[in-house]
């Protein structure tokens, strides 16, 4: 197994080659989580793991009638959720999410009572079935109290309510996000016991971002090490394990080994997509080519350009009211035909956004 392999695997368990996924909520689920601090990068991502031709209102109407849940979940960072795993994922990454809070709402002077008070007054503010803003929920919190002078203090009390499956975005306003109470938002689905929850979290890793290391999964998750290596236990014949450079990787049984890719394939993925942002060791997808420099860190801290599952360069978007454009820089040179695979791509993302589309190549 070499890292060409890795990333390779990583492609096709992503889902970004091979069969497409059916809908928005389906590719959610397959991976148990996906990031989604940037809605309108994260929908893009969502979309090249379905059936070409849908547009940025296709898959947005899932957030806005709830077939996906955005909400603070693992690490702890905006994901969206397949609405029956919201709980139970939630029941598990919360308790991690709330230590790795306890810091910041310590320096915000934020103790057990503003805490309590906080949640309550938002709960009340979305009774019945309202959805409220961030200003909204900020007002709520000031009525009892609360100084939110300080944005992140509506922040930690937001996301403890968020972790702990109280509230969640429900559908935006424009293009400001709403939140809603979990119960009248999401339906009511089986709880796990922790093992199962464990196990199954486990299994969704790996199955959608293996080969992995347990080092990974625990980056992604927030849990701890030793948890993700008993997940890998408690999975247990669902998972299979290999060695590379000293490293034990996990992938779902018979995912080690991908069809051969037979073609240029050129993705414009966003900066935090479930291919790029979902592991400690990013090494096994990085171009052995790249020059090791200052340039790579500047490119690569946009969207990134991945050429055959290994990252070339980034790329960034800049919209008008009549066009949207792509500049790509590139960190190495591309042949003609993956040129056109390139424009391809840039021309699939225009139409997803529903403008043309003028794409820019510059060297770095």
């Amino acid at each position: 197994m070499t890292n060409r392999a890795v990333a390779h695997a990583r492609l096709r368990n992503s889902r970004l080659v091979g069969s497409p996924l059916g809908s928005a909520d389906e590719v959610v689920g397959w991976f148990g989580a996906v990031q989604s601090q940037d809605i309108p990068g994260s929908l893009w991502g969502i979309a090249q793991r379905m059936a070409p031709g849908l547009t940025i209102g296709d898959v947005g109407a899932a957030m806005d009638d709830g077939r996906i849940v955005r909400t603070h979940g693992p690490r702890p960072t905006w994901h969206f959720l397949y609405p029956a795993d919201v709980r139970w994922i939630l029941s598990l990454v919360g308790p991690r999410v709330e230590q790795t809070m306890a810091g910041l709402a310590r320096r915000l002077a934020i103790g057990p009572d503003e805490m309590a008070r906080g949640q309550a007054a938002i709960e009340r503010a979305m009774a019945g079935g309202v959805s409220v803003t961030r200003s909204q929920l900020r007002d709520a919190l000031g009525s009892v109290g609360i100084d939110t002078s300080e944005p992140l203090v509506t922040g930690v009390i937001g996301m403890r309510a968020e972790v702990r499956a109280v509230v969640c975005n429900g559908p935006r306003r424009g293009n400001q996000p709403t939140f809603v109470l979990v119960d009248d938002w999401v339906p009511p689905a089986a709880a796990l016991s922790p093992a199962d929850a464990l196990r199954e979290l486990t299994i969704r890793y790996f199955r959608s971002h293996g080969p992995a290391l347990a080092q990974d999964m625990a980056w992604w998750s927030g849990l701890t090490v030793g948890a993700v290596r008993e997940g890998i236990a408690l999975a247990g014949a669902a998972l299979e394990s290999r060695r590379l450079d000293g490293k034990d990787y996990a992938a779902v049984a018979g995912a080690f080994d991908p069809d051969p890719i037979l073609a240029p394939l050129l993705h414009l993925l966003p900066n935090y997509d479930e291919y790029l942002g979902s592991y400690r060791d990013y090494s096994p997808i990085f171009d052995e080519a790249l020059p090791r420099a200052r340039t790579v860190a500047d490119v690569l801290g946009t969207h990134l350009v991945v050429r055959d599952g290994l990252v070339v360069g980034g790329w960034r978007r800049a919209l008008t009211r009549d066009r949207v454009t792509v500049t790509v820089t590139l960190l190495i040179q591309l042949t003609p035909a993956e040129v056109h695979a390139l424009e391809e791509a840039a021309a699939a993302f225009g139409r997803f956004i529903g403008l043309p589309v003028e794409l820019r190549i510059v060297a770095a």
